[in-house]
């Protein structure tokens, strides 16, 4: 959520930031609610002090000898001070509520080293590592490679629960396996990380947290009857762990990662039902998260990403870094980096990683503050987090990857203890 005093301040800035990111907002209309609400505090605290006062009369009335009729009529007084006291606080909480389901809805400010364009066409090439492999055959995509091998099934995966979903089976769910507990243990053991197993199932109001709901409610899976919602990422329980708490400056920056399963209807997403595993409702992913103060965020960012890019280098994938432009930029992010993996079966990039700096909108949305010093005043701190890696894009590249002539996939180094020294998978003409 953006800083209702910075748009008092500022709204020039506001204006231009909305407008950057293609949104359109009624800025004026927007600052003449508050000012109603504000007004209408102003009216009923003082309300509320003409009503005490009036009880006061009310004493003072009987202690005066004034008689029933000058009890009464102070009684009365009371009655309709507090009547409107009552009106106006009603109506100012009725408002209040609407200038909060307003600004739940408008976008983060991008940061200022976000380059301008109004959609993925202005995204900006900033890092490109290793080469795109070659073949001496045509090869395969992961949807013909993967049944082909008898490791991906998609057929059993749509007959359990329709379009959208993947099965793996034998070597394919091992190597999935593998690649999760390989992310964790380069997460915990090199980059410090600590480990967290959270729950899947998440109230509403953590999903308002990290800023997914309002705004994309029909993109989830929700249990309704319970309040409910199975998380699209782990960034929403992760994120939302300290929700509400006051950290202490040298508790930062606290660096969290976790697997979890990420639960997605993509309702109205293009290519949602295309051939293969690019784009499906249920998938596997690693996270890292990271609450920081406001000074490092910027170079804790290079850090994050810097993390996710590790693993791909160490597997040996060819890919490229995005900077996402400001008509590019999800919702809730100030400033993002896409890691895009080289997929030869498709000659495709496909996005295996989103690193992103959130500022302090979803510490103002979830109430994640620090004390910059012991007995200061709270501040808001801010958030981070990155896929590091998302499957099954990660998977597809490999399998693309690493596929020889005779149709066998073989295993990268780093893979292969967790797989108990398998280093190719099946064999096939």
């Amino acid at each position: 959520m953006i800083d209702l005093a910075h748009l008092r301040k500022d709204p020039a800035f506001f204006s231009k930031a909305w407008g950057d990111r293609g949104a359109s907002v009624d800025v004026d209309g927007l600052l003449a609610l508050d000012a109603l609400v504000r007004e209408l505090k102003t009216a009923s605290e003082s309300l509320k002090a003409e009503v005490n006062q009036a009880s006061k009369s009310i004493a003072q009335a009987a202690r005066s000898g004034g008689g029933a009729g000058a009890v009464d009529a102070a009684k009365e007084r009371a009655r309709q001070l507090g009547d409107q006291a009552k009106a106006t606080d009603e109506r100012r909480v009725a408002l209040e509520q609407t200038l909060t389901d307003r600004l739940l809805l408008l976008p983060n400010p991008c940061h200022p080293a976000v380059p301008l364009g109004a959609d993925s066409a202005a995204n900006r090439v900033v890092d490109t590592w290793g080469q795109a492999p070659t073949f001496a055959f045509t090869p395969k995509a992961h949807y013909d490679l993967g049944p082909a091998l008898g490791i991906i099934d998609f057929d059993r995966a749509a007959k359990l629960s329709g379009s959208g979903f993947v099965a793996l089976r034998g070597a394919g769910a091992r190597l999935s396996r593998a690649l999760i507990s390989w992310f964790l243990d380069v997460h915990t053991g090199t980059h410090g990380y600590v480990e967290l197993a959270v729950p899947y199932l998440v109230q509403s109001k953590m999903m308002v947290g990290t800023g997914q709901l309002p705004k994309f409610a029909d993109q989830f899976y929700a249990c309704r009857d319970d309040d409910l919602v199975l998380i699209p990422t782990a960034e929403v329980p992760v994120t939302n762990l300290h929700a509400g708490e006051i950290l202490e400056a040298e508790q930062l920056p606290v660096r969290y990662t976790a697997h979890t399963p990420c639960f997605r209807r993509e309702a109205g997403a293009a290519g949602v039902g295309t051939r293969g595993m690019t784009r499906v409702h249920q998938f596997d992913k690693v996270e890292i998260v990271w609450l920081t103060t406001p000074e490092r965020s910027d170079a804790d960012l290079l850090s994050l990403r810097g993390h996710a890019e590790t693993l791909l280098r160490q597997l040996g994938l060819h890919y490229r870094v995005l900077e996402l432009c400001s008509g590019d930029t999800g919702f809730s992010s100030a400033h993002t980096y896409d890691l895009e993996v080289w997929s030869p079966g498709t000659s495709s990039w496909l996005e295996v990683s989103s690193c992103s700096t959130f500022g302090d909108f979803q510490a103002r949305r979830a109430g994640l503050r620090y004390r910059a010093e012991k007995g200061g005043k709270p501040a808001f701190l801010h958030t981070l987090n990155g896929s590091a890696l998302a499957l099954p894009r990660c998977l597809i590249a490999l399998l693309e990857t690493y596929q020889l002539a005779d149709g066998s996939v073989a295993i990268p180094a780093v893979l292969q203890p967790y797989l108990g020294g398998l280093a190719r998978i099946g064999s096939c003409a």
